[in-house]
């Protein structure tokens, strides 16, 4: 059941994501980070087009961070250069069971994306369009999302609620706008009770904010306790992969880049969420939020000899 509704190969599909890249400060030192960068990073190891749209600034930061993407493999053309707002810094803190707490420093050069007759052909070309919440905390690069999404054809949220940058109404919009929503659990009932939901089960939820966003494929993340894909009202469950958990930094955005792969290949729904909760557990058992994977590594964890 694919979301691209295409002949398209894996290797002609092209995705582009748009939000916040910035440099994650651990104790240890800073690492890439964002959402939708780790994203990128996933799609493309996987094997498809990515491209990443957002801002830095014109400071050391900016350009190490540009330099960093670039070796990695991704192209930097569409994230542009700030002339007044600083590159973003994350303070990360992680906890014994390597859970992490976040500092997100505000008025960010990703706060202020413009829109660029460029980002919109990129975007009228993609075949999925990839955003995040957190690019909703400022009026102007909310702005520039709204005038995206006019012209993407398939449009994943990616909802990642960090206290205190958003706001419900954004949310609902969003939503509303959205062919693909991903919450985790916590978010699920906390965005359902606040839309007037009056059910208790995590797949009621589900179905009560599938109807009221008119949203077809909607999916929900468990921590541990794996994850849940609705797609046109039918369920599909992966209970989980039991791991030491080193670093959980980045490993829903690999969850989610790789269930998009998976559904953009093809592949059936019960496959993909197995996939990208295996790929999900694998990069909380590294540390780093972009570990490489092998498709080859991935398969022998899902079915060790």
């Amino acid at each position: 059941m694919s979301i691209v509704i295409s002949s398209k190969k894996a290797e002609e599909i092209n995705l582009t994501c748009f939000g916040e890249v910035l440099w994650d400060c651990f104790d240890s030192g800073k690492r890439l980070g964002g959402a939708p960068l780790n994203m990128c990073f996933r799609f493309n190891s996987l094997g498809l087009q990515a491209h990443m749209i957002s801002a830095v600034g014109n400071d050391e930061l900016g350009d190490a961070l540009l330099d960093e993407i670039n070796k990695k493999g991704l192209s930097n053309e569409l994230i542009c250069v700030h002339e007044s707002k600083p590159t973003s810094v994350v303070e990360v803190k992680l906890d014994s069971s390597g859970s992490a707490n976040y500092q997100i420093v505000t008025d960010t050069a990703w706060d202020n994306i413009s829109l660029t007759a460029e980002i919109i052909e990129k975007v009228k070309d993609t075949d999925v369009f990839v955003f995040g919440s957190l690019i909703a905390r400022t009026a102007a690069s909310l702005m520039t999302l709204r005038q995206l999404l006019d012209h993407a054809k398939f449009k994943v949220f990616d909802v990642n609620l960090r206290a205190p940058h958003y706001q419900l109404e954004h949310l609902i919009e969003l939503m509303n706008r959205a062919d693909f929503i991903k919450l985790n659990d916590d978010e699920l009932y906390e965005i359902a009770k606040s839309m007037g939901s009056k059910y208790h089960s995590l797949e009621q939820n589900l179905a009560f904010i599938a109807k009221q966003t008119n949203t077809d494929y909607l999916c929900v993340t468990k921590g541990s306790h794996g994850a849940l894909l609705s797609i046109k009202g039918k369920n599909y469950y992966n209970s989980g992969y039991l791991i030491e958990v080193v670093d959980t930094v980045g490993a829903g955005d690999s969850f989610l880049g790789a269930l998009v792969y998976q559904l953009c290949i093809n592949n059936s729904p019960q496959q993909a969420i197995d996939f990208a909760c295996a790929v999900g557990a694998m990069v909380a058992q590294r540390q780093g939020a972009t570990p490489a994977l092998t498709d080859q590594q991935i398969n022998e964890f899902i079915e060790p000899c």
